[in-house]
């Protein structure tokens, strides 16, 4: 039987991250509002290991419990059951659609489990939602922040979630950024110019990637009309994607692509002047950390998966098979190839233009 609780009942809440980069940044609203909802509670992220670097600085979690992703199958289930139930939380948040975070919650015994009714699920959680009619047609965000409202609603009957602004920004240290720029600054950045980064990969789509030619005349064009300094940032499995930007280039970029965690990666980000990517993972820290942020769509749906924040652009030429969110184009990838470099460059020049709040300028005094 449910034991319903009063919000000031409410001492321990877990809140079961995303899975993904670009996904765990649009959950920060809906974090966000659970800790105005929740402003006594300790809040604590269970997420992957990674998430440590998006989320060591915020304030509107308490603490991050992480998931060991050496672990696999009943071995990490285990541990994540022992680690839920030695923290005691009165209520779980469940991010993700899948089976396991709610077996995991049911299983630790957590009195309180909110989550969508998906994936075979709906048994193991307290408080069930059917997922929205409306998913595919508005932002990610607000699939993350309906979770939200429907536990407002049930632990208080309002519905204040919704009419209100979501809120999205993630912060860094003032020691990281320093870290950040004293990495720059070994790689030979002398914070005296524009300062770009360029993320040609993606791990987990090949389609979403604008061509590497594309990339490395944007590069050029960059350094040589924008005075800017270039560096290119993405993850070890990225590198060839890098390398094959630079063979193409006439000068030579920054590359930090491999060289830095996704920790390190978010302070060079906060420092930047305008990020220029594909539809991944960094596009959201950009936006939330508010840097001027470009982003190249081509086969994935820019309504429900752009970054969300007003610092953020896209650019798209969409065909009629777009978007058809695979992996792989099986013809002729079309709706990268259709965006020039000049279509890119004139849409960065645009946003450089009007950078106006301190990135790198204080780092490097």
């Amino acid at each position: 039987m449910t034991r319903e609780l009063k919000v000031e009942q409410i001492e321990r809440v877990v809140v079961r991250g995303a899975n993904w980069v670009g996904d765990a940044v649009m959950t920060v609203p809906a974090l966000c509002e659970l800790r105005r909802l929740l402003p006594h509670a300790r809040i604590t992220l269970a997420t992957r290991s990674w998430a440590e670097g998006i989320f060591a600085d915020v304030d509107f979690v308490d603490d991050l419990l992480l998931i060991d992703e050496r672990a696999r199958g009943l071995r990490s289930f285990m541990r994540q059951v022992g680690a839920w139930r030695a923290h005691r939380f009165d209520l779980a948040l469940l991010l993700p659609n899948a089976f396991e975070p709610a077996l995991v919650a049911a299983a630790a015994r957590v009195p309180m489990r909110f989550g969508y009714a998906t994936d075979a699920r709906a048994r193991l959680l307290t408080h069930a939602l059917p997922p929205p009619d409306w998913r595919s047609t508005r932002h990610e965000v607000f699939y993350y922040l309906y979770l939200v409202a429907a536990l407002e609603h049930a632990l208080t009957g309002a519905q204040t979630v919704t009419t209100r602004a979501p809120a999205f920004a993630l912060s860094v240290s003032d020691v990281r950024r320093h870290d950040a720029g004293a990495l720059l600054h070994a790689h030979g950045i002398k914070f005296d110019r524009p300062l770009v980064a360029l993320c040609p990969g993606s791990t987990n789509s090949r389609a979403k990637r604008w061509p590497v030619a594309s990339y490395a005349a944007l590069a050029d064009r960059l350094i040589e009309e924008s005075g800017a300094a270039v560096v290119l940032i993405g993850a070890r499995a990225e590198l060839d994607v890098t390398e094959q930007v630079v063979a193409q280039m006439q000068h030579q970029p920054i590359v930090l692509t491999g060289e830095t965690n996704l920790a390190q990666t978010v302070a060079v980000l906060s420092l930047v002047d305008l990020l220029v990517t594909n539809d991944t993972g960094p596009a959201h820290i950009a936006a939330a950390l508010q840097r001027p942020t470009l982003v190249i769509f081509g086969p994935t749906n820019s309504l429900t998966t752009r970054p969300f924040a007003p610092v953020a652009e896209i650019i798209r030429e969409p065909p009629d098979c777009a978007p058809c969110m695979l992996r792989d184009c099986p013809i002729d990838h079309r709706c990268m190839t259709a965006i020039t470099p000049m279509d890119v460059f004139s849409r960065a020049q645009a946003l450089l233009a009007c950078v106006t709040c301190p990135s790198h300028a204080e780092v490097a005094r």
